[in-house]
């Protein structure tokens, strides 16, 4: 099913990403990982939201974060968003988490 959506009306997802999925050095290789996956996730759900990479320095910070017209919006919020659109919220994260491991992977894979 495809939705139109207005871009200022499509969800943004800032993802902190955790060092560690790098390695045990991946505190050395978080920034530019977040920037090349960046890169890669101009075009990942795009007719549905805006994708935002950055490092997870801070734990006490959630992993996922989503908002609307810049308005946070708390998981539920985000599940009756998604659900208002034709789709779900695990599956929406689980495509992502998919998408994010391929790029870790690739990542590793051409690491010195």
């Amino acid at each position: 099913m495809s939705v139109s959506i207005a871009n200022e009306r499509k969800i943004a997802v800032l993802c902190r990403i955790e060092p560690g999925c790098l390695g045990p050095d991946g505190v050395d290789h978080i920034e530019a990982f977040c920037a090349l996956a960046q890169k890669a996730m101009q075009h990942f759900d795009v007719d549905v939201g805006t994708w935002l990479l950055i490092p997870r320095y801070d734990k006490t910070l959630e992993e996922m974060q989503y908002s609307v017209a810049n308005k946070l919006l708390s998981r539920e919020q985000a599940t009756k968003y998604l659900v208002s659109i034709g789709r779900d919220i695990d599956s929406f994260e689980e495509r992502f988490q998919d998408k994010l491991t391929s790029l870790i992977n690739l990542y590793l894979a051409r690491k010195p």
